[in-house]
């Protein structure tokens, strides 16, 4: 899959040093994944929540953080619409993100 963008990810592990590691694992995977449908996503990752819309919830630092991205399995891309803490996930329309 191709990730869009990893920059997201780098902004968010400079205020939060502890999610590095974590988030870097999450994009090696995600990268290396070819998911066709939710359920493929599910078996990788059995925390994800699936929403409407193609989008995927993911838990990160054990579930500290929150991860959300829109997903077009069709043109294999995957774009991280959100990555936050779990007080600024609770704020936001997860949906419309």
């Amino acid at each position: 899959m191709r990730v869009i963008s990893k920059k997201t990810l780098r902004e968010f592990w400079q205020r939060h040093p502890d999610a590095e590691q974590a988030l870097k694992a999450w994009h090696a995977e995600a990268e290396a994944a070819s998911w066709q449908d939710p359920a493929e996503i599910k078996a990788q990752f059995r925390s994800a929540s699936i929403l409407k819309d193609s989008r995927v919830v993911f838990n990160i630092c054990g579930n500290k953080y929150r991860l959300v991205v829109k997903i077009s399995y069709k043109n294999a891309i995957v774009l991280i619409r959100f990555v936050g803490t779990h007080r600024e996930y609770d704020a936001i329309d997860v949906e419309g993100v």
